[in-house]
């Protein structure tokens, strides 16, 4: 399988259209595959101890849920990151985060639906995106081998892609882990392997590639110095063509295991050897 590259806009567009419009222009320049976005319901998604807690924003203080709301794209927004996205031909997706927000998706002609961590011990909305019969893209953050395990074989059957990732914002360095990606390999090889990056910088991710890595989930933004808890870990577009370019590197420098001379090298054998 071909390196698949997820560019994503999660929140970053802080609730403007026209930047969300901006990221996907650097998706689609950098090559990815496809951009992804987060759908929620805030009044089912966020805790009830959080609702009512006061948060300052750049459109100033209001309630963690009116915040919620504020960034929060509904169908008149989506209808045009649709047309949007068609028009540049990108693919685009979005994380479901209760059920209302998986119905409101699947209206779409979506390559995958998106089960963030946060989310793999919902087991309604875990069923729910089963029957849809959609591909699904499950990342693994934040989660023991128990409640990993339990989810991913409830999708046996599906056309399945399992994230690997810590879910910090920005990840540390010696958190990351990456050597569990061949270990879900052997655990689970009716699914794809990937990797899904928080930590800041491109390197982890050639890494994850080098170790078995297909699939591979970035979070982008204009700048880092913009206002939101995601900015930090976001790559800007010269990191991301980088990264694409990269990884789509990998497996022509692994090359093959044979010891050879190329040409290239009998054309300094004489100037160097004497030969």
């Amino acid at each position: 399988m071909k390196t698949f590259i997820i560019a994503e806009i999660g929140i970053n567009h802080n609730g403007d259209l026209q930047l969300a419009k901006n990221l996907i222009d650097i998706a689609y320049k950098s090559g990815c595959d496809v951009v992804k976005f987060q759908k929620r319901n805030p009044n089912v998604c966020v805790p009830k101890t959080y609702k009512n807690k006061i948060r300052e924003t750049p459109w100033g203080e209001m309630t963690y849920l009116e915040y919620k709301h504020r960034i929060e794209f509904g169908k008149e927004e989506y209808d045009e990151i649709d047309k949007y996205c068609k028009s540049k031909s990108i693919d685009w997706t979005a994380s479901v985060w209760d059920l209302d927000s998986l119905d409101f998706l699947v209206q779409y002609d979506i390559p995958f639906i998106k089960i963030p961590s946060a989310k793999i011990t919902d087991i309604d909305l875990l069923n729910g995106t089963k029957e849809t019969g959609i591909p699904v893209v499950m990342s693994l953050g934040m989660s023991t081998f128990t409640e990993i395990d339990t989810a991913v074989n409830m999708f046996k059957d599906t056309d399945l892609t399992l994230l690997w990732c810590n879910s910090s914002y920005p990840s540390k360095d010696n958190e990351l882990d990456l050597n569990v990606i061949p270990k879900l390999q052997n655990l689970y090889p009716w699914a794809r392997i990937g990797y899904s990056g928080h930590e800041e910088g491109i390197s982890a991710c050639i890494i994850a590639k080098v170790l078995g890595a297909e699939v591979f989930e970035k979070h982008i933004t204009l700048s880092r110095s913009m206002w939101g808890t995601d900015q930090a870990a976001s790559l800007v577009y010269d990191q991301l063509w980088r990264l694409v370019r990269d990884l789509k590197k990998v497996d022509v420098w692994k090359g093959t295991d044979s010891i050879k001379v190329y040409d290239s090298e009998k054309l300094l054998i004489e100037k160097l050897r004497g030969e």
